[in-house]
């Protein structure tokens, strides 16, 4: 199966979800993460904000507050083709709606990418190797491989995204580890 449908697949499929069964799926999901060992030395934390369609990380974001965590989410900078990790502390009133439909932080100075302990990777598929195959656009295969990274890199997706084995390329970024709702997964680098 090439990327292109497989992407499809996944997208038909976490389409055809009621909007309840994601929100309860996500909920399990998140939970799972925030009693890993990982989460809980992480220290500063970088999340994705969901699309409508993905696993949903609100209630990750408010429980890594109540936690005292830093919350980072990702701002794109089209230009650039790169993504610039920016502190959030509301999920209202600091955020805004790219041209793409993402929701991502309003402002605020990039934070050092060497600082943050964990980062929550979004993806349409992943597989038992931690091989990941996102929206096709390549940001966070670009952000996990700059030079100053050395934090820790989390897939959150549902277990109906989790493949045999998914189609990669020599640019495509592993994660170290997989949450769903069912499952822990750790890879070894």
């Amino acid at each position: 199966m090439t990327k292109k449908e497989l992407r499809q697949r996944v997208r038909d499929a976490l389409a055809a979800l009621p909007p309840a069964v994601l929100h309860e799926r996500s909920a399990r999901a998140c939970l799972r993460l925030v009693e890993t060992r990982e989460y809980a030395r992480a220290e500063i934390i970088m999340v994705f904000l969901s699309l409508p369609t993905e696993v949903q990380t609100t209630s990750l974001v408010l429980q890594a507050w109540r936690d005292r965590k830093r919350v980072l989410a990702p701002k794109v900078s089209w230009e650039q083709r790169r993504m610039l990790p920016i502190e959030i502390t509301s999920l209202s009133d600091d955020l805004s709606e790219s041209p793409m439909g993402i929701r991502e932080p309003a402002r605020g100075v990039p934070f050092p990418v060497a600082n943050i302990d964990l980062v929550i990777v979004p993806g349409l598929a992943f597989d038992h190797a931690g091989n990941r195959l996102g929206r096709g656009r390549g940001f966070y295969d670009h952000f996990l491989s700059h030079r100053d990274w050395r934090g820790l890199s989390c897939g959150l997706a549902l277990e109906d995204q989790v493949f045999e084995q998914v189609p990669v390329g020599e640019n495509d970024a592993r994660v170290d580890m997989l949450v769903t709702e069912s499952a822990v997964r750790r890879f070894k680098s």
